[in-house]
């Protein structure tokens, strides 16, 4: 019987497989999403434990959020949500 060996950093941060329409930006931002989640589980759980003061894991949860709010400007996520860009390309423009 073959043992799967699971690095450290993979059990710690897992990551979810990506289906929505693949173009680098929306991949990158999907990382980001997938990190800020985990990082969020984490600081709920030191808060929930006891180890982590509710103002600081509220302070913690705040600032990963601008963080991510930063990231999706900056990649221009959701800035022209009914325009594809290769559905575009083949038609005419509208008069």
């Amino acid at each position: 019987m073959e043992k799967n060996i699971v690095s450290k950093d993979d059990f710690l941060y897992p990551r979810g497989r990506y289906y929505g329409q693949v173009k680098p930006e929306n991949l990158v931002f999907n990382s980001n999403l997938q990190e800020f989640a985990q990082r969020v589980s984490y600081i709920c759980n030191l808060e929930t434990g006891g180890k982590l003061p509710p103002e600081e894991a509220y302070e913690q949860i705040k600032d990963l959020w601008k963080q991510l709010k930063r990231t999706k400007k900056q990649l221009k996520i959701g800035e022209n949500p009914f325009q594809d860009d290769q559905d575009n390309q083949d038609q005419p423009p509208e008069s």
